[in-house]
């Protein structure tokens, strides 16, 4: 598989809110599907779902205790791309009400 597309699909994976909700839930550690379930209140099968894009891209990992399913992520480094993703969009939204601001005094 060629690097972009490597990325192409990595970024695929990203790209749900839930996701996104699941991997900003997983910054303190492992989680618990339940508790996940009660943090992000959602359904377990709409949680299982976007666990299993994030599982099959690697992003994270299971581990079973019993009947209990603990999640995290794999490489904490990902928390530093969502920071940098954030960044980029409050920059974005800087410029966005300064050119309204600017369309507001014309």
């Amino acid at each position: 598989m060629e690097i972009s597309q490597f990325k192409a699909e990595f970024f695929k994976a990203l790209a749900h809110p839930l996701r996104i909700r699941i991997l900003d839930a997983l910054r303190a550690g492992e989680v618990g599907v339940n508790d996940l379930c009660s943090r992000l209140a959602v359904e377990q099968s709409t949680l299982s779902q976007q666990l299993a894009v994030l599982r099959n891209r690697s992003i994270v990992v299971a581990r079973k205790n019993g009947s209990s399913v603990f999640y995290s992520v794999q490489d904490p480094a990902i928390f530093r791309l969502l920071d940098a993703a954030k960044e980029i969009f409050n920059n974005h939204l800087v410029d966005v009400k300064d050119l309204l601001a600017q369309l507001e005094v014309s």
